[in-house]
């Protein structure tokens, strides 16, 4: 391993704390803890999974961590699906932000749940549930409040995919990069577009938007 590559904890940990002041966020050292091991081990496992095409720890932090702790001002939920999470992108993050709220991790690559679980069961994360599916076959017997989705699907698509998941008073946050114009011009008249909110992210370089759907 190259000395570039290698996890530093206090490097990791100034990184988050800078953030978490300009995100106006407050975390306990335990949850800082478990965030900074969470990056060593998507680290870790990055080697042989490929989980992300993010290779640096630091950027990890930046890119994946503060980037989903970001969208915690907009999640009022107490059951939250994340849908094409990856590696638990933003869900991993937001779970341990909000240890209240219930989060499944829904991915239809196998080596991405096993992933989860992994952390899940290392960082005794009690709120959160991976789960191998594809979303469409995804058929839970309750209705979620909150669909998550980050560089998951299109707008269109992703509501076509998981409009089963929520009812009526559920929502839909799609983080975005670029303000999505056209994405949003496709968006079938089933669904009203509430809120498209610039977010903030310490140490990222480039626009990040969060889009709010509901149901019509």
């Amino acid at each position: 391993m190259s000395v570039s590559e290698a996890v530093n904890p206090q490097q990791l940990q100034s990184i988050l704390q800078s953030g978490l002041e300009t995100l106006d966020c407050a975390l306990s050292e335990s949850q800082q803890h478990q965030l900074i091991s969470y990056v060593a081990l998507m680290h870790k496992w990055n080697k042989a999974y490929n989980l992300t095409s993010v290779r640096s720890p630091d950027q990890m932090m930046v890119k994946h961590v503060l980037d989903s702790l970001a969208v915690i001002p907009y999640v009022s939920a107490k059951c939250v699906i994340d849908v094409g999470t990856g590696p638990g992108l933003p869900g991993i993050p937001l779970a341990i932000a909000l240890p209240e709220v219930q989060f499944v991790l829904l991915d239809s690559l196998g080596k991405r749940v096993r992933f989860m679980k992994q952390v899940a069961f290392e960082l005794g994360l009690k709120n959160v549930e991976p789960v191998h599916a594809r979303v469409e076959e995804h058929q839970p017997d309750f209705h979620y409040d909150l669909v998550l989705s980050r560089a998951f699907a299109s707008l269109k698509d992703m509501l076509h995919w998981c409009q089963h998941l929520v009812d009526s008073q559920g929502a839909f946050l799609a983080l975005k990069g670029q303000y999505p114009h056209d994405e949003l011009k496709e968006v079938s008249e089933h669904f009203h577009v509430q809120a498209v909110n610039e977010l903030t992210v310490p140490g990222l370089i480039g626009e990040r938007h969060l889009v709010t759907i509901k149901k019509a």
